[in-house]
């Protein structure tokens, strides 16, 4: 399957539906994958590595799966907090589906998967888990983390798996200089040649500054 189809609003390629065993959350359960979305037979491993090194998810609040495919990370979430209300985010309507079906399946009734502006403005993410999508070239990639980061809660933090080959490091670099005020980047976890990033929003201003200000 070629990368332009699961970046595109509805792909052209033949669906195929497929079920497929997944182990999510520390459960073993069974979802719906297509053709036309991101890796439909498997959790790839770059989500794997992901779901591996990141801690437990926030309790409640606004949980972000920014480009959620089929929704291993999404379901995830929602298994994890159920109490929390989990946005998939995608812009591949067939990726969407396959998530809405999945959590119907599963019983998850905290999951949102929608496009991406159908998130309502005024929502803000105790936490963002995101297996981005780096194909679509550095300036879209750019763009989208520019959108959504700083929708971050404060004292929130954001998780990012990238390839170390598709250029990891490099966004490691661009994380700290673009999200410089308020934030800070730095490598999580490696594995399986791929990086875990953290971006943490510490808020602005920071407490602990306005304290040190306070007392000098």
């Amino acid at each position: 399957m070629g990368s332009e189809h699961y970046f595109s609003v509805a792909p052209s390629s033949p669906e195929n539906p497929r079920r497929i065993r997944v182990f999510l959350a520390g459960n073993d359960v069974e979802v719906t994958t297509a053709g036309g979305v991101f890796s439909p037979d498997h959790v790839d491993s770059g989500t794997a590595v992901l779901l591996a090194n990141t801690p437990p998810a926030p309790v409640g609040g606004h949980l972000l799966d920014l480009g959620c495919g089929w929704g291993p990370i999404a379901l995830s979430l929602a298994m994890q907090s159920p109490h929390a209300t989990i946005w998939a985010v995608d812009v591949n309507e067939r990726a969407l589906d396959l998530v809405r079906r999945n959590a119907e399946e599963l019983g998850l009734r905290n999951i949102n998967a929608v496009m991406p502006d159908d998130v309502p403005d005024e929502v803000v993410f105790r936490s963002i888990r995101t297996n981005p999508p780096i194909r679509v070239g550095k300036n879209e990639l750019h763009g989208l983390l520019e959108r959504w980061l700083p929708r971050l809660d404060e004292r929130s933090d954001a998780w990012l798996v990238v390839a170390r080959n598709l250029g990891s490091d490099s966004l490691q670099r661009w994380l700290a200089a673009t999200f410089a005020e308020g934030f800070s980047v730095h490598r999580a976890a490696t594995g399986r040649g791929f990086r875990v990033l953290k971006v943490r929003h510490h808020g602005s201003p920071r407490t602990d500054t306005l304290d040190v200000v306070r007392r000098a």
